[in-house]
């Protein structure tokens, strides 16, 4: 098909016909829209235009600026990590948002369904008048703070001693690090037959220095510090490993340097030593105080159901008795919303820290 280009200077006088330019239909069509780069009017045919070259031109300028902006390895790879992305988004943020708004009503499990209508903080205020949500977060806080605290210290001094070179190091660090491995339950179990009242090997210790039995787990004034005790055992192995990794990452030469200067080794260790842990303390800090308060199946499985003695009742057991056992699922909610803030309230300065540090 051919088609007459006029000039478009609106010359009418009758030209050569050696003047008349026959093109195909393809080349005269130009970008910006029939107009020719020497001034010609390309006239519209039917059918002559088509909307596959503006699909694919504005295709190739948004995948070019998805590749300025996030690079072409992070486009490629979506196919990898965008279905598991919004999986955990539905089931993990989605449940969560999910939770906050049933805390909201005055949901119970024989209800028929949420009244999403009418949404207030009744569960909130509740909780706060409640003595026993009240005795559950402080015992949740003094756990959180005795554990984390004692784990650390115990850690610090077995990693320090490791790191001077004794014999067997290899098996010590195994031997120490072991109980990180076991479950909760398993470590639980293990526990239970320590605290026995009547030949457990807790109450066989302290009868040696003339300390009648004791019971460490029906006395609401010790159950607390014995379930601490037993959580510390378990994670003062993870906690060496962070602070040895640290040590070994310290250069010789600041210990020759406080040597030189006259420091005694303990000396060395609190003023020069030690101050250069700090990051290795945060990381690990963080880690002990979530496992912390996922301790449910721990105090499940030592005290027995999720009715323990109050001195042990803490926010997690609190939840899950008041869900499954009082049948009140919005309180229940509420007091998950809860340790979810505190859960938040200590993973949030941590990612800052970190991305402060461009570790991140």
């Amino acid at each position: 098909m051919y088609r007459t280009i006029r000039p478009s200077s609106g010359d009418d006088e009758a030209r050569p016909n050696d003047d008349e330019i026959r093109t195909d239909d393809n080349e005269a069509r130009t970008d910006d829209g029939g107009v020719r780069a020497d001034g010609g009017v390309v006239s519209d045919a039917p059918g002559a235009g088509s909307t596959a070259e503006p699909d694919r031109d504005l295709t190739a300028r948004l995948k070019a600026s998805l590749d300025r902006r996030f690079g072409s390895d992070f486009i490629e790879s979506s196919v990898f990590w965008l279905p598991p992305f919004l999986l955990m988004g539905l089931f993990v943020y989605g449940a969560v948002i999910w939770n906050l708004l049933i805390s909201l009503t005055d949901y119970e499990r024989f209800a028929n369904a949420p009244d999403y209508s009418d949404l207030d903080f009744e569960m909130y205020t509740r909780a706060l008048a409640d003595s026993g949500f009240v005795d559950a977060a402080v015992n949740t806080l003094v756990l959180l703070v005795l554990f984390t605290a004692g784990t650390l210290a115990v850690g610090l001094v077995l990693a320090i001693l490791i790191d001077r070179g004794i014999r067997f190091e290899n098996t010590f660090r195994t031997i120490y690090l072991l109980p990180m491995s076991l479950s909760f339950v398993v470590t639980a179990q293990f526990w239970l037959w320590i605290y026995n009242y009547n030949n457990g090997i807790a109450n066989s210790v302290v009868g040696t220095f003339g300390i009648g039995p004791i019971s460490w787990l029906g006395n609401q004034d010790v159950v607390l510090y014995a379930v601490i005790f037993a959580l510390m055992w378990q994670f003062s192995g993870y906690a060496m490993v962070v602070y040895l990794a640290g040590l070994r990452a310290i250069p010789t030469e600041h210990y020759e340097a406080a040597k030189v200067d006259g420091a005694s080794t303990l000396k060395m260790y609190w003023r020069v030593i030690i101050p250069q842990l700090k990051g290795a303390t945060i990381s690990a800090a963080v880690v002990l105080m979530v496992f912390g308060m996922k301790a449910f199946d721990f105090l499940y499985s030592l005290v027995g159901g999720y009715r323990p003695p109050n001195g042990a009742d803490i926010l997690a057991t609190k939840m899950v008795r008041e869900a499954y056992a009082n049948l009140n699922w919005a309180y229940g909610s509420a007091i998950a919303i809860v340790l979810f803030a505190m859960a938040l309230s200590v993973i949030g300065p941590y990612l800052v820290y970190e991305y402060r540090r461009d570790n991140l």
